[in-house]
């Protein structure tokens, strides 16, 4: 059974910074792309970003471009998202997971198949 647990998530001022870091069991970590989602009150879960596994190609949802870089390490089982220029309406529930090997995009949600608890990110205005 994979385990994604995140942390990093906090209340933070406009225009600060989060790191948000994702952790997986297992020895297949590297073997499989991650993505960072999100999820407003009353919205529906969104891509905010997603990395290749071996982490050359990152992707970015249009509303996080230039804002948020996500990377990640291999050898630690980790995955970060890190934000910048937060914006209140970047106020969410941000939920890493990995996918599932069956489809070749990586900005939807049926992409993926283990998915971590999340961590809540507020940003006051």
């Amino acid at each position: 059974q994979v385990q994604l647990v995140e942390s990093g998530g906090g209340l933070v001022q406009a225009g600060g910074s989060l790191r948000l870091s994702c952790v997986g069991s297992g020895r297949t970590f590297g073997m499989y792309a991650m993505g960072w989602f999100r999820q407003a009150p009353g919205k529906e879960r969104e891509f905010v970003a997603a990395i290749t596994r071996s982490g050359d190609r990152p992707y970015y949802a249009d509303s996080v471009k230039d804002r948020f870089t996500i990377s990640r390490d291999n050898a630690k089982n980790t995955v970060y998202l890190q934000m910048n220029s937060l914006k209140p309406e970047d106020t969410a529930v941000y939920s890493c997971a990995r996918q599932n090997g069956q489809y070749s995009t990586l900005t939807r949600d049926y992409a993926y198949a283990y998915w971590g608890r999340g961590t809540q990110v507020t940003v006051s205005s």
